[in-house]
């Protein structure tokens, strides 16, 4: 297992490593309500490619699988979080994001509007697609009256790429919502 990561904290993800393709990868459950009954919960997870100007370039999300050059792309929506693993994942190949892509973004939001309360055993984790090594997980417990997370930013470096955990609440349904934010 790799990283746990707490908000805030950052890994560095070197070149020499061998790293050339990372998973994202998110997961949950619906919180039990009364008589056990679980609400229907979408959370979707989404990745936001900045260009060095801070501006969007290129988003992957439920309605845009594929990033225009390939580089990112998405497994698909998963509308109730039902099983166990992955319920979303996002692969990236990093040697094919565009240099003009300084850095990559990786949200979670609620498509429904069900706040994160609702949510149980929500978890992010970055995985070596070659090796099937965790590289880091961050642990999605901030349960509370939001709608949304930044989870993530992975940042180009001289020396490869930069994890960085973010873990802001927010409110939005899309990532468009936190965008504009």
């Amino acid at each position: 297992m790799g990283v746990s990561l707490k908000k805030g904290e950052g890994i560095s993800l070197r070149k020499d490593d061998q790293l050339d393709e990372v998973m994202l990868g998110l997961g949950w459950d619906a919180a039990r309500g009364w008589f056990g009954l679980a609400p229907r919960i979408d959370l979707d997870a989404s990745c936001m490619m900045l260009g060095r100007d801070g501006r969007i370039r290129d988003a992957v999300w439920f309605r845009h699988l594929r990033s225009k050059d390939g580089s990112v792309r998405h497994s698909g929506d998963n509308l109730t979080g039902a099983g166990d693993g992955d319920d979303e994942m996002i692969r990236v190949r990093l040697s094919e994001v565009p240099a003009d892509v300084e850095a990559l973004v990786f949200t979670v939001t609620s498509y429904w509007g069900q706040r994160f309360a609702r949510v149980q055993n929500a978890f992010c984790r970055l995985v070596d697609v070659r090796t099937g090594r965790e590289i880091a997980r961050y642990d999605l417990a901030c349960q509370g009256d939001h709608t949304a997370l930044i989870m993530a930013r992975l940042e180009r470096c001289p020396s490869g790429w930069r994890l960085v955990a973010i873990g802001e609440a927010c409110q939005g349904r899309t990532y468009k919502d936190l965008a504009r934010a």
